[in-house]
């Protein structure tokens, strides 16, 4: 879903406050309303296009909620609740992944034309490596309706959502870089310039020959790519076979 910045920010606070008084009215204790609020407005900020817009989407309601005195008048809460929304957004982007590519969504039929560079036969085992929240497994069912598709996510949140949008996919919690690669007769990753050597590099070291690397977007500084696709959005599509 492709929102125009400030739409995000905006339904993402609205339902957190909606589901915060909501709870209130159901006669819900003012912790549990927000701690709900909190998690949805987190959850919400996976619609962010940047580190600095889901850190304001996801903090954007409990600060809300201080500087509105709706809390003042025998309903104060401890100290420690305000660090909430922090390790609720830690969960949903743990510091490992702030190392990588934060979440980059696959724009939808990006990856239509894959298989006219890269054929693979049926039952080919395919993994999206930093599946997000599934975008990029969908773009590889419809580019590779039978491949076997597999998904890896470092935030468990995240992954546990993605595996409930792609029931048809195996996603997995795990890191990319000490994940076993050989297995794949394609890798697809969505990460940042800086990262794409260690990707060939690994791509290397353990796809057989044959194999494919596809990147979105970025491509490995100073090696030829096999082949160069004109995706969704003017986002290139850099393929890698290796051997």
């Amino acid at each position: 879903m492709n929102l125009r910045w400030p739409l995000p920010a905006l339904l993402a606070w609205g339902a957190a406050w909606a589901l915060f008084l909501g709870l209130r009215a159901a006669g819900a204790p003012v912790l549990m309303a927000l701690l709900g609020g909190t998690l949805l407005g987190v959850l919400g900020s996976v619609w962010g296009g940047s580190w600095w817009r889901r850190g304001l989407i996801g903090l954007g309601f409990p600060l809300s909620l201080a500087l509105s005195g709706v809390l003042s008048g025998g309903l104060a809460v401890p100290a420690w609740v305000w660090l909430l929304p922090l390790a609720l957004l830690l969960l949903v982007y743990p510091l490992n992944a702030w190392r990588d590519a934060p979440l980059f969504p696959t724009p939808e039929g990006a990856l239509d034309d894959l298989p006219d560079v890269a054929p693979l036969p049926p039952g080919a085992r395919v993994l999206d490596a930093g599946c997000g929240l599934g975008q990029g497994l969908q773009a590889l069912r419809r580019a590779y309706p039978l491949a076997e598709l597999h998904g890896l996510e470092w935030s468990r949140p995240l992954r546990l959502l993605c595996g409930w949008r792609c029931s048809w996919a195996q996603v997995a919690q795990g890191d990319i870089w000490r994940a076993d690669w050989s297995g794949y007769q394609l890798v697809y990753l969505f990460q940042r310039p800086e990262s794409m050597a260690r990707a060939l590099a690994k791509a290397r070291a353990e796809l057989q020959p044959g194999a494919w690397l596809v990147s979105l977007e970025f491509a490995v500084d100073g090696v030829p790519p096999t082949g160069r696709l004109e995706g969704a959005q003017g986002r290139p599509v850099w393929l890698y076979q290796m051997g």
